[in-house]
C-alpha cells in the first residue's frame, strides 16, 4: 500500500540532504525556505540552460515600460 507520509518524508529527506550538501543548510534553514527557493537552488545547480534568459531587446523594452 503506498502512504503519501512515508513518500513525503523520503522525499524530504533527500531534498534536505541536497540543500545540505550544496549550500551547508541546517535543518532549520530547509524548513525555513520555500518550494519555491529550494526549486531555484537546485535549477542553477543544473547550470545555464541555453532556452532560458532575457535578450537585450527584451531587457530594453521591459526598462522602456518601466520607466515610462
Amino acid at each position: 500500500m503506498d502512504d503519501p507520509t512515508a513518500r513525503f518524508a523520503d522525499s524530504a529527506a533527500r531534498l534536505f540532504g541536497q540543500c545540505a550538501l550544496m549550500m551547508g543548510w541546517r535543518p532549520e534553514e530547509f524548513w525555513s525556505a520555500t518550494p519555491a527557493e529550494i526549486a531555484a537552488i537546485l535549477a542553477a545547480a543544473q547550470g545555464p540552460r541555453a532556452d532560458t534568459g532575457v535578450s537585450r531587446a527584451d531587457l530594453d523594452r521591459m526598462m522602456e515600460q518601466d520607466n515610462g
